[in-house]
């Protein structure tokens, strides 16, 4: 069952790849959603069998993939704890995105509308296999999977430049962050002689802590962590999930709230023991993290794409969940991936809305005056910027406080600095997705809609969306709401339960049996599963995961918080909804910086400057002419050159003369039978 996860969206591929064309709308979208629905049933189901148990994964080997010397690679699939909230959120807010799909691009020719399904099942089931992977090379499968397709998305609507530019850049600066992860994987493989992620962990936590030394442990994470940077968006490969807004509105739900750009927080947490021992690593994520959330929130502040203040705001959580992740507190990572899943796909879908609304208007300066032209819209994205904004009681409180928290209180000796990072943070996305609503929802409106080159909309008067749009998004809502009363922490009465469903994925448990079995301790239950056998072990990975036995410390820094977001969403309302004439007086006074910060703070210009102008220059210089023309073509020319000259003279004896093939015949005959009689007298 572990396998039919990802095989029924990858039979949702085949099928619209294959025959799609010759399927009426109705039945392409619909079996892409059936096959996302039927991957969260079984998903569910299996999850179901996991809970209560501490640390017995279900495993499925499909096939011994590679064997060379030491090195066994089974494509082995493997549902812990961990992977069992990444499944549910893949196929569960998947399948409202795609059930969101058939509605929004319900314009596209059929072909074009089965091609869109296509790879958008073809996403889902590689995200899977990355979740569900045993050990790395499983879960690179995956991880190269996902980038192939967000490159296949984002320039789904190809024929505009914008949008293929945006498909090859995404799909480049992935390349930079995954040369790092093979580096990685194989430095660990060197190392502890194997690829799978519950015997590394084991071996790992056999090796002392690298404390104030850069060796081996610390060389392998860094060297992963630079994969997390490009397919989760941080310092310095972030620059391609903003120029992805140019793909369909659902896809830019899909990568960036549920699925690709969460693979790196997860690859973390996944190997949560292994980073735990690079104490040095783990001061750059939680840096990296904090500088990306500040750099991110900043840039979203001020621009005026409604997508690209959403993609800047995916950027900035993203740091939020990496700052978890650095100081240790891993669960409290996993815990805001899983709730800003929700908030943020409702976001991007009512965004999607609004454009839909407007026949392609994504300018929010030509906006304003929705809230009673959308209702269902306006409300549902209402909650979802209260939720990420970190209002109390909403699922995106009880995540980003728990990171907060833990921060403030872990170990990290800059502690207090990215804990006041966090919270200028906080304060900036309360400002920017409340200026947001404000601009799009409230006041006058600005400007008539118009067609887009995708023809989205109909007419001038701005419409709901129809049900199969409006439902994903009130779904969302509800779980925009609820999903974070899983963790409710000790301070407000509750027991954080997603924190000790978790704890199991990030200690070592049963790998040490099988580490000293040789990997062979195992036993099958009474349904044939494969599961581990689990041998208890006290030590924890996750240093910085504490009881919570400062109650009033964890009060006071939630009341400052939530101060914080009411702050950010005064200060919205001050400029932006009573006083707007103070933005351009704002605008003016300080026009560089804002200047700096509507271009991005210049980093695509610098990182064109200092990479893309000098390459193009050196391959159409003396790299193109020397290497490429001059010696590769050169070569290649040769050889056929070579094989022309060659039948040039063979081709003489071809006279189509009998007298002459005999004779020539009877010649090599002579010569033969001389060669004998010589060799053998």
């Amino acid at each position: 069952m572990l396998l039919l996860i990802p095989l029924f969206p990858l039979v949702g591929f085949v099928i619209n790849a294959s025959v799609g064309r010759r399927l009426t709308k109705s039945i392409s979208g619909g079996l892409a959603c059936a096959a996302m629905i039927a991957s969260f049933a079984v998903s569910a189901l299996l999850v179901s069998q996991i809970l209560g148990h501490e640390a017995a994964p279900l495993e499925f080997t499909l096939f011994e993939w590679m064997a060379s010397g030491t090195l066994r690679v089974p494509f082995t699939l493997r549902l812990d704890h961990l992977s069992a909230v990444m499944i549910l959120v893949i196929t569960g807010i998947g399948s409202l995105i795609h059930i969101y799909s058939t509605g929004y691009m319900h314009e596209e020719s059929d072909s074009e509308y089965a091609r869109y399904f296509s790879y958008l099942n073809l996403f889902a089931s590689f995200m899977l296999v990355l979740v569900l992977g045993g050990n790395f090379p499983v879960m690179f499968v995956g991880w190269e999977g996902v980038g192939l397709c967000s490159y296949l998305l984002i320039g789904f609507w190809f024929r505009k430049q914008s949008a293929a530019d945006a498909g090859k850049k995404a799909f480049v600066v992935n390349r930079i962050g995954d040369f790092g992860f093979v580096l990685g994987m194989l430095l660990i493989f060197a190392t502890f002689g194997t690829l799978d992620f519950q015997l590394v962990a084991a071996a790992a936590d056999s090796r002392a802590i690298e404390h104030g030394a850069i060796g081996v442990i610390t060389a392998a994470t860094l060297l992963l962590f630079l994969g997390a940077t490009g397919k989760s968006a941080q310092i310095p490969l972030y620059v391609w999930l903003p120029d992805a807004m140019e793909g369909p509105t659902p896809v830019s739900a899909l990568i960036h709230a549920a699925t690709m750009v969460t693979a790196g927080v997860y690859m973390i947490g996944r190997n949560a023991v292994l980073f735990s021992h690079a104490p040095i690593t783990l001061s750059i994520v939680a840096a990296i993290g904090a500088a990306t959330a500040l750099m991110a929130g900043t840039i979203g502040l001020v621009q005026n794409d409604i997508k690209r203040v959403l993609a800047y705001s995916t950027v900035s959580q993203l740091g939020y969940m990496f700052l978890a992740m650095g100081v240790g507190a891993y669960a409290a990572g996993i815990f805001h991936l899983y709730t800003h899943a929700f908030f943020k796909a409702l976001l991007f879908l009512g965004s999607g809305a609004v454009i839909h609304a407007l026949a392609g208007e994504q300018d929010l300066r030509n906006m304003g005056g929705l809230k009673k032209y959308l209702p269902v819209t306006y409300w549902t994205f209402l909650i979802g910027a209260l939720a990420i904004a970190g209002v109390p009681l909403l699922s995106g409180f009880f995540s980003k406080d728990e990171i907060l928290f833990k921060t403030f209180t872990s170990t990290n000796p800059y502690r207090l600095l990215l804990w006041g990072i966090g919270m200028v943070t906080s304060l900036l996305t309360a400002t920017y997705m409340f200026r947001l609503v404000f601009l799009a929802f409230h006041g006058e409106r600005r400007s008539a809609a118009h067609h887009d080159s995708h023809g989205h909309g109909h007419g001038h008067a701005p419409h709901e969306a129809p049900p199969s749009m409006a439902i994903p998004l009130i779904v969302l809502a509800i779980g925009s709401v609820l999903a974070g009363y899983v963790g409710v922490p000790h301070a407000l009465g509750g027991s954080n339960r997603i924190e000790q469903f978790l704890e199991p994925s990030f200690a070592v448990t049963e790998a040490r049996g099988r580490l000293e079995a040789g990997g062979g301790v195992q036993s099958t239950d009474a349904a044939g599963v494969v599961r581990p056998v689990a041998v208890q072990d006290s030590h924890s990975a996750d240093a910085g995961e504490s009881t919570h036995d400062n109650t009033s410390t964890e009060l006071m820094l939630m009341a400052l918080s939530s101060g914080v977001a009411i702050a950010g969403i005064g200060i919205a309302a001050f400029f932006w909804l009573r006083n707007r004439a103070a933005v351009n007086a704002m605008t003016a006074r300080f026009r560089g910086p804002y200047t700096v910060l509507l271009h991005k703070y210049y980093v695509d210009e610098l990182y064109d400057a200092a990479v893309v102008q000098p390459i193009k220059l050196l391959s159409t210089g003396g790299l193109w002419k020397g290497a490429d023309a001059g010696l590769i073509d050169g070569a290649v020319n040769g050889v056929g050159q070579t094989v022309r000259s060659t039948s040039n003279v063979l081709r003489r004896v071809q006279t189509g003369s009998i007298r002459t093939y005999a004779a020539s015949l009877f010649l090599g005959v002579v010569l033969i039978l001389g060669w004998y009689l010589l060799k053998f007298r």
